[in-house]
């Protein structure tokens, strides 16, 4: 058998977990809040994480804003106010998150 008819994933199949699961199905346990999918420790990461993300898309629907407010394009600049609204929630909600972690 040649390398290149060998499946690629016997080796991985062939492995043992790790650690068993914490919670069945999840490998690695159930994420308890924000930054832990990610491997974020700190609430204060969590939180900045989460400003960064509002500062980003409010400075892109700002642009966004500016460009249809000057071509008049006023249905597309309620869609941008619709998005920033959508921002602004989805930053509360990742604060909430960061602030609810359990350590």
């Amino acid at each position: 058998m040649t390398n290149q008819d060998r499946d690629l994933w016997d080796e991985f199949d062939s492995l043992t977990p790790a650690a068993p699961d914490r919670v069945a199905g999840l490998p690695g346990g159930q994420p308890q809040g924000f930054g832990f999918r990610t491997g974020v420790r700190s609430a204060r990461v969590a939180f900045g994480f989460a400003l960064y993300t509002l500062i980003l898309g409010s400075a892109l629907t700002v642009t966004g804003a500016i460009i249809f407010t000057i071509q008049g394009h006023w249905p597309l600049l309620a869609l941008m106010v619709l998005i920033e609204a959508i921002f602004v929630l989805g930053f509360l909600r990742l604060a909430k998150l960061a602030r609810n972690r359990k350590a």
